[in-house]
């Protein structure tokens, strides 16, 4: 049994069910400790309650996107992300430092999140990344509009910001293309996906399902409240129903149950969400916010593989979305060609496996990292 301590973005759902797949597998074998905030915060204390068991999740300081006027504000979420470098990370990765020591951890796991790199780094931990961002760096965006290339440039900055010294480091992403020269070590994966998902057989019982995020204008809730269909929205907290929408709070079983019922999506554009549409064969037309350029190079990659549209959030119509509906059997062939064959858990824990069998003794010697930043598919393979 090893001690693993893992450490994720709060910001969102895709960051905490893409760790909970992974705490559901490595639990059974493993002492887990769990560091995020927020969102994600929130879903695994609901999933993890208590400190009994292999699991205990704990809080940190964690970085959020800042919005102004209900749409997103780049400039006050870089302003904030510098602040929280210069006032909170140092302490921060201090406590966490003492905080690894008291749990003796053999392996850090990080997605997206700054202060346990650093603090494995100074401890001689060895670090296992696995997020969806270092696709910014690793992967050939060419096949992206020039403006979301100069973006994804410019964002990538704080990828390397954010995790510094991995020993591997894996992507998790529902597109695959090329990697980039420099980034070969890089081993990619598809989403990681929660065994009643995998299991599920999916059904068309007549109504769309919309996961939005917690600043989604009224006028986007105003167009699918008449889109023709019933619409049950997550992500907006517990609400009274308006018009033919109902509201629910997030729960992973009722989730994955009216996933797998519903005729299409019409959501935000996350990774780990199109993941799991693209897992049952279900349409999608996502929503990405126009300043969040990280969605729209998310719904460039959906549309391009023809298996779902995008409308950005500020113009979404009533009219928009009944085309999308009326108009969904032209996305079945391509759906057909990935339904079923999108999870990337299995080929992630051969990673993790591989580096725990690097292990020495005494436990915590330092690991020299890999030549180039971690092991290749094949070598976790072996």
């Amino acid at each position: 049994m090893a001690r693993i301590a893992i450490s994720l973005c709060g910001e969102g759902r895709g960051h905490a069910t893409r760790i909970c797949t992974l705490i559901e597998h490595l639990a059974e074998e493993h002492e887990i400790l769990v560091y995020t905030s927020a969102d994600a915060l929130a879903f695994l204390k609901l999933r993890h309650p208590s400190q009994g068991g292999n699991v205990e999740v704990r809080e940190i300081p964690g970085l959020l996107f800042q919005y102004t006027s209900g749409r997103l504000d780049v400039v006050r979420s870089i302003t904030a992300g510098i602040d929280y470098q210069a006032r909170v990370l140092g302490p921060l990765t201090d406590r966490l430092m003492r905080e690894l020591d008291a749990f003796d951890a053999d392996l850090g796991i990080t997605d997206f999140e700054p202060g346990l790199p650093r603090a494995c780094a100074r401890q001689g931990i060895p670090l296992l990344s696995v997020d969806h961002q270092h696709f910014l760096l690793a992967y050939d965006l060419g096949v992206l509009p020039w403006s979301l290339q100069w973006h994804a440039w410019l964002m990538g900055h704080a990828v390397w910001v954010c995790t510094v010294g991995a020993s591997d480091t894996v992507v998790s992403a529902f597109f695959r293309p090329p990697l980039r020269r420099g980034w070969e070590h890089v081993v990619q994966v598809g989403p990681l996906l929660r065994r009643d998902l995998l299991g599920a057989v999916p059904e068309d019982r007549g109504y769309l399902v919309s996961y939005l995020r917690r600043h989604t204008p009224f006028a986007t809730l105003a167009s699918l409240a008449d889109c023709g269909l019933p619409v049950r929205v997550y992500g907006l907290g517990e609400r009274e129903p308006f018009g033919t929408l109902s509201f629910h709070a997030i729960d992973g079983r009722r989730f994955v149950d009216d996933l797998v019922g519903c005729r299409a999506l019409v959501a935000a554009a996350g990774n780990q969400l199109i993941g799991e549409a693209l897992q049952l064969g279900k349409p999608m037309l996502v929503l990405p916010e126009s300043a969040h350029a990280e969605q729209l190079m998310n719904a460039h990659f959906l549309a391009a593989m023809a298996c779902g549209d995008f409308c950005l959030l500020e113009e979404t119509t009533a009219d928009r979305i009944r085309a999308f509906v009326a108009g969904i059997d032209r996305f079945r062939p391509a759906l057909a060609g990935v339904v079923g064959r999108m999870d990337g858990t299995n080929d992630v824990l051969d990673v993790i496996r591989h580096r725990l069998s690097l292990l020495h003794t005494p436990r915590r010697d330092p690991l020299p990292a890999a030549p180039v930043g971690g092991v290749t598919a094949r070598d976790a393979a072996e």
